[in-house]
């Protein structure tokens, strides 16, 4: 592969030697053990940068067709084999983007070497993708990464949207992964790729017809890597990226005149925050264990991959989508000016508006979990230094310790460093989205699934992950899904794919007002035990449930669910 010159950095001649060494795979990249500080990574100072906010990708241009034609079987030439897209004739693509999943040149801080990560578009984060419900998305996924690479990750990929209501042939199952070079008498020319159709629908179709049930959007969601065995490096190396979806609720226009609109701050006041950890080398390098089953804890924090930047703001509104993208990391954040903790508005978890917002001290995130927040900086006066900071100690994949820290960890800086030049027309409505009714007559059955050890391995129910089903349920039904964590001291973040849950009891008891709403991901501390309600609705097909640090998930802690009509 052709290796990039790169502009003068400032670095020494050692350091840029490194660099180019580490991007053609020859010298001391970041899977190379490197005993450096005791173990640690390299120290940087904080707020050099401002945050990087990832670009929103814009959908191919009205008359560009994509080469070869998408259509509703896989039969295009390179296309990587699948079922057919079963609601292709329904919701026709309205929207088509095409992504290239390749290798690309990041900073982390200005003061370790830039080195190269895998990108959705050579970029980490990945570009932001903006949909609406009702207009149907294609997104060819092309996959452009060196075919034989070294260290941790895999060249094949398997992108899984978390958590869209996306029929089956396009959640990124995953062992339907995709390589860089196709099979076959003749090579693809720009590597092997994958339609994914996303009809853009709420689940309750088969209800409530058109777009589905209104009350069951959700808003913030990301795509990730999701290839067996090999998520959690392919996601370390910057396999991940924001997928936002609006509707008239919640329609990304703080100006809409819709009776219906929410107004939520929006436009260059809507940012969304990946929260993630790194460890880095002596060199400056990234490193990653993936062979530790136990998990991966860095000990830099990154948001939206730099190493604790600052964003300045207005003295208004805004809203932040906070994700935890982490490995094996959890985090308890708040916010800080002059050493005290301020309030911050929680509207949404996992991707869905709560019925009323909650004004919170903390929000409390296990991998994948997301939370979107309103801050209010006209609080402040102009010049005020406000930090995200998180109050959780964590020394190993197991989980966090039990007592916070003493002194949070900044992650991220605001500086009010400018007055309002015009009226703030944002707001937070008392009433934001109504909730789907829970009617406990429709549920049909009850399972169990144990997530613990099983012979040293990560299992569910005693079972690794084999591909084969651990239930199947009736499309149209509904049951209740206990989630029991039975490994002793460790934390398991359970994603449920494709549809969303709701909590009816954690431990034996009401679940908090943060749990109440639809969630997709579920918090299960030591010994802890959560009943779920689930609803299966609209599209039949195979899906997973699984632990989302990710090394548990490759280690073995992952179950194949059907549903079928």
């Amino acid at each position: 592969m052709d290796i990039p010159r790169r502009p003068a950095t400032g670095l020494g001649r050692r350091a840029f030697l490194r660099t180019t060494a580490a991007a053609a795979g020859l010298g001391a990249p970041a899977w190379v053990p490197a005993q450096n500080h005791g173990g640690r990574s390299p120290p940087t100072t904080p707020w050099l940068e401002p945050l990087p906010v990832p670009p929103v990708l814009q959908p191919l241009p009205a008359g560009f067709a994509l080469a070869p034609l998408p259509g509703r079987s896989s039969s295009a030439e390179g296309e990587c084999g699948r079922s057919d897209h079963q609601a292709w004739d329904g919701f026709q693509p309205q929207d088509v983007y095409q992504i290239d999943v390749r290798p690309g040149w990041h900073s982390f801080h200005p003061e370790l070497p830039t080195q190269q990560i895998h990108g959705y578009g050579g970029i980490y984060p990945g570009p932001t993708i903006h949909a609406r419900y009702g207009r149907p998305v294609l997104v060819r996924f092309r996959n452009q990464l060196p075919t034989f690479m070294q260290g941790y990750g895999s060249p094949d990929i398997s992108v899984h949207l978390h958590n869209l209501h996306t029929p089956s042939e396009s959640d990124g199952y995953p062992t339907d992964w995709f390589s860089a070079a196709a099979w076959g008498p003749t090579l693809t020319r720009g590597g092997h790729f994958k339609d994914h159709h996303y009809p853009m629908v709420c689940a309750g179709v088969d209800r409530f017809g058109g777009i589905g049930d209104p009350n069951e959007a959700l808003g913030t969601m990301w795509y990730h890597d999701h290839r067996a065995e090999f998520t959690a490096g392919n996601v370390y190396r910057g396999l991940a990226g924001f997928f936002l979806a609006f509707d008239a609720v919640d329609s990304g226009n703080e100006q809409d005149a819709d009776p219906r609109a929410l107004r939520l701050p929006s436009g260059e006041y809507d940012v969304p925050l990946v929260i993630q950890d790194r460890q880095f080398d002596s060199g400056g390098y990234l490193r990653f264990n993936q062979m530790d089953s136990d998990g991966f804890i860095g000990d830099k924090m990154v948001v939206n991959g730099k190493i604790q930047p600052f964003l300045r703001v207005a003295p208004r509104k805004y809203r932040f989508r906070l994700l935890d993208g982490a490995t094996s990391r959890v985090f308890d954040l708040q916010l800080r000016w002059n050493d005290r903790v301020q309030p911050l508005t929680q509207i949404a978890a996992d991707g869905c508006l709560f019925l009323n917002p909650l004004v919170r001290p903390n929000v409390h995130l296990g991998p994948a979990e997301r939370a979107d927040i309103v801050i209010d900086f006209s609080r402040f006066p102009i010049g005020a230094e406000l930090y995200l900071t998180n109050r959780l100690e964590q020394r190993d994949g197991r989980g966090p310790e039990d007592d916070f820290l003493r002194q949070p960890v900044p992650l991220l800086k605001f500086v009010v460093d400018r007055p309002l030049t015009g009226p703030d027309l944002s707001r937070v409505p008392t009433v934001l989205r109504q909730q789907p009714t829970i009617v406990s007559t429709e549920v049909v059955r009850t399972r169990t699934f144990v997530f613990g050890r099983s012979n040293g391995a990560w299992a569910i129910n005693d079972r690794l992950f084999n591909n084969r089903p651990v239930a199947t349920v009736k499309l149209g039904t509904a049951e209740i899904w206990n989630l029991v964590n039975d490994s002793g001291g460790w934390v398991h973040p359970v994603h449920i794919h494709f549809e969303q849950g709701r909590v009816l009891r954690r431990n034996g008891r009401e679940p908090a007002p943060w749990e109440r709403g639809r969630k997709d991901t579920h918090y299960l501390g030591p010994n802890e035990r959560v009943q779920v309600f689930m609803r299966f609705r609209d599209f039949p097909g195979r899906y997973v449930m699984h632990c989302h640090n990710t090394i548990h998930e490759d280690h073995g802690m992952m179950a194949r669910y059907d549903i079928e009509s």
